[in-house]
């Protein structure tokens, strides 16, 4: 499962730096938002998009023991999604030994 995760992350961590260096190549963030901005479509998946940067940055904070990493990784994430994310992921699978549970990293709910 961990070679797994990190071949998706990789994958993820590549797609998202091809195509984000391709746009910034061809078009500025700032003139691209301007003329995108009024397309009800395009505010709808900016929205769906930063609530999940939310929800993941969450569960970052829940694993962090230190708050300036806390705010470290909503910098990043809120500024790079889905790279930031992505690192932040291989970053963790990095501490866990081959053929080890993957517990450490995503715990299963204790039932009651």
């Amino acid at each position: 499962m961990k070679i797994f995760l990190t071949g998706i992350c990789c994958l993820i961590l590549a797609v998202m730096l091809y195509v984000t260096i391709s746009a910034s190549l061809h078009q500025d963030i700032v003139s691209a938002t301007r003329q995108l901005w009024p397309d009800p479509w395009f505010r709808a998946t900016l929205a769906d998009a930063y609530c999940g940067f939310l929800f993941f940055w969450l569960w970052v904070t829940w694993r962090e023991q230190s708050v300036v990493n806390s705010i470290l990784w909503f910098l990043l994430i809120m500024t790079l999604g889905n790279i930031a994310m992505a690192c932040y992921l291989l970053m963790q699978l990095r501490h866990i030994r081959s053929g080890e549970n993957l517990g450490r990293l995503f715990p299963r709910k204790v039932s009651s």
